[in-house]
């Protein structure tokens, strides 16, 4: 009998451990979402000059008072103008391959840090990225003097919910989504399957639940190989999105998809844009 008790002992032992981790790690991803979410670098590694592109720096404040940073990109007579909204990682000057293939497109892009990266003030939030957002495009349109029908929303991973949610609320020329999750638990759920993220998540970013609001040409790009958002988001997506809309399938990993196959990325983009 004291054999058996001291089994059953040892299997109490190992379950109450079992349940403390578990719920410790539940803790800790309740807890820290922000920096699963977010992963910023204030360093500015890297400037459009550095690879010939000609650029100007642009200092705008948003309606909170916090000063953002970004970059002006491409040649002044360039009549349409890409909003670029970056992923949830580094900051602008991550994304210089993206700029070299807009300029290649003959488009000029205005790309911009939240708050809390690069040079832009104030710490991460999910209302913060919408705020911001927002002033980015309402320095387009009023100081700028950019028309709105000549402006593209164009989000990467994070991005793309950002942009959907700006493009639900105003009008611009078109809405391009690339390596986009349909939301953050969703998200979440795919990569934390063994806990109860919906009722855990802190963030929302429901790109999917904005699309049957946005009345604009939609173009959804997407990766088979994609290693942090799975496929199926960006097909989701591509459903719920009213036409016109288009969805390019392109090949590689979640960041550099885009570079391993840059002639069919640029094709899909020249397709789409010369269409609406």
């Amino acid at each position: 009998m004291r054999y058996n008790e001291r089994i059953m002992s040892n299997i109490l032992v190992i379950l109450l451990l079992f349940v403390f981790g578990y719920f410790l790690m539940a803790s800790m991803l309740f807890l820290r979402q922000d920096r699963l979410v977010y992963s910023p670098s204030k360093k500015i590694h890297q400037v459009p000059a550095d690879i010939k592109l000609p650029y100007r720096e642009v200092v705008f404040k948003n309606d909170d008072g916090l000063q953002l940073y970004g970059w002006m990109v491409g040649e002044e007579e360039f009549k349409d103008v890409v909003l670029f909204f970056h992923g949830n990682a580094g900051n602008i000057s991550y994304n210089l391959d993206f700029l070299t293939i807009f300029y290649r497109l003959g488009l000029k892009v205005f790309i911009f840090d939240y708050r809390g990266y690069g040079q832009s003030q104030g710490t991460p939030s999910e209302e913060g990225t919408y705020i911001d957002a927002e002033a980015a495009w309402n320095y387009l349109i009023k100081t700028e003097g950019i028309p709105g029908d000549r402006v593209i929303f164009y989000g990467h991973s994070l991005g793309g919910a950002v942009a959907a949610h700006l493009a639900a609320k105003v009008k611009p020329g078109a809405l391009i989504l690339e390596a986009t999750f349909t939301s953050a638990p969703d998200l979440g759920k795919s990569m934390f399957p063994f806990f109860p993220v919906r009722l855990l998540c802190r963030f929302r970013y429901n790109t999917k639940a904005l699309l049957p609001a946005i009345a604009i040409p939609v173009l959804v790009i997407h990766s088979p190989n994609d290693e942090m958002i799975p496929f199926r988001h960006g097909e989701i997506l591509y459903k719920a999105a009213n036409e016109p809309k288009q969805f390019l399938k392109i090949f590689g990993s979640h960041n550099d998809g885009f570079i391993n196959c840059a002639e069919l990325y640029i094709v899909g983009l020249r397709s789409f844009l010369s269409e609406y």
